[in-house]
C-alpha cells in the first residue's frame, strides 16, 4: 500500500527533471541567438544568431557610417569624412550586447518567450568610436567662418550730404552645442542623410537702422568748398544757409563733432593774431538787443 505514493512521487521527480533537462538545454542551445524584437540602432536582429547579426551589421551600418558627416550653416557646408573623423564600429560588442538584452529575466522566462515567440522589443545603442580632436577641429572651423560681430548703423557726411550706414546683425554659433550634435550623428545608423543643421545665434545691434535717425535728431554739414552749412532733422535735408568759413592757417576744422550746448548772441573771445589788431586777446561782449 506504501509503495503506490512513492512510485508516483518518484514518476512525478522524474518527470520534473527531465523538463527541467529539456528547459537548461533548450536555453543553452540559444545562448549564441538574438531574442525577437530586439535591434542594434536601426538595424533589426532580433531572431538572429551572432554570425548572422554581424554579417547584417557589416551590410548595413558600416556602409552607413563610412559615408561624410556634412553641417550646414546657413548655405555654407563643412564636410567631414570618416576617414578624418576616425570612425570606428565594435561589430562584436554591440552583437554580445543585443545576445545579453534577450537573455534578460530567469531561465523560464526565456524559455517561454522563444517557444511563443514573444518579443523583447529593446534596443542597443551603436558602439561607434570617433576622433575627439577632429570632431573639434570641424566645430572650430564652422565656430571661426560663420561668427560675425554685430555692426551698428551710423552715418557719414560727405559735403553737404548725410548717408546712412546700415547696421549688420552678428552670428554666433555655440560650440558646445554643436560638438553634441556631431557626435549624436557621427554614432547614428539611422537612414538618411548624414547632416547636422548647426544653430546660428542672432546678434542684434545696439543701434538698428530703424533707431539710428532717433540717435542722430538733428545734424549738421559743413561744406568748406562751397560755404554752406544744411540742416537735416531726423536725417532729411530741412535747410541750408551760406556761411564763412576761416581763412588760410586758420581754416574751420574737418571732423565729426558733438554739440553739447548751444549759445544765442554769445561773446566773442578775439584770438591772440596779429590779424586782429588792437583786439586781439579781448572779449567783446555780445550785442545787446533793443526791444521796441
Amino acid at each position: 500500500m506504501r509503495r503506490a505514493p512513492l512510485l508516483i512521487i518518484a514518476s512525478v521527480l522524474v518527470v520534473a527533471l527531465a523538463c527541467a533537462g529539456s528547459v537548461f538545454a533548450y536555453d543553452t542551445g540559444r545562448s549564441d541567438a538574438i531574442a525577437k524584437g530586439v535591434r542594434i540602432g536601426a538595424v533589426d536582429v532580433g531572431g538572429l544568431e551572432a554570425d548572422a547579426a554581424r554579417a547584417k551589421l557589416r551590410a548595413s551600418m558600416l556602409d552607413r557610417l563610412q559615408r561624410p558627416l556634412v553641417v550646414l550653416a546657413g548655405e555654407t557646408r563643412f564636410a567631414l569624412s570618416a576617414r578624418e573623423a576616425r570612425i570606428k564600429a565594435d561589430i562584436d560588442a554591440m552583437v554580445t550586447a543585443a545576445v545579453k538584452r534577450g537573455r534578460d529575466g530567469s531561465i523560464l522566462q526565456r524559455t517561454w518567450r522563444g517557444l511563443t515567440g514573444a518579443a523583447v522589443n529593446s534596443t542597443v545603442e551603436p558602439e561607434v568610436g570617433y576622433s575627439r580632436a577632429a570632431v573639434q577641429r570641424l566645430v572650430d572651423k564652422v565656430r571661426v567662418k560663420m561668427t560675425r560681430k554685430p555692426v551698428d548703423a551710423d552715418i557719414t557726411v560727405q559735403g553737404d550730404s548725410v548717408q546712412v550706414r546700415k547696421a549688420v546683425t552678428g552670428l554666433s554659433v555655440d560650440p558646445d552645442e554643436l560638438r553634441a550634435q556631431v557626435v549624436r550623428a557621427l554614432a547614428s545608423d539611422i537612414v538618411g542623410p548624414r547632416e547636422v543643421r548647426a544653430k546660428l545665434r542672432k546678434t542684434v545691434p545696439k543701434v538698428t537702422t530703424k533707431r539710428l535717425a532717433t540717435k542722430y535728431p538733428v545734424v549738421l554739414t559743413v561744406d568748406r568748398s562751397r560755404y554752406r552749412i544744411t540742416l537735416f532733422k531726423k536725417l532729411k535735408k530741412a535747410a541750408s544757409y551760406g556761411i564763412a568759413v576761416g581763412q588760410a592757417g586758420l581754416e574751420t576744422p574737418a571732423g565729426r563733432y558733438a554739440i553739447h550746448n548751444k549759445a544765442v548772441n554769445p561773446a566773442w573771445s578775439v584770438p591772440n593774431s596779429a590779424w586782429a589788431g588792437s583786439l586781439a586777446g579781448s572779449v567783446i561782449p555780445a550785442a545787446r538787443r533793443t526791444t521796441r
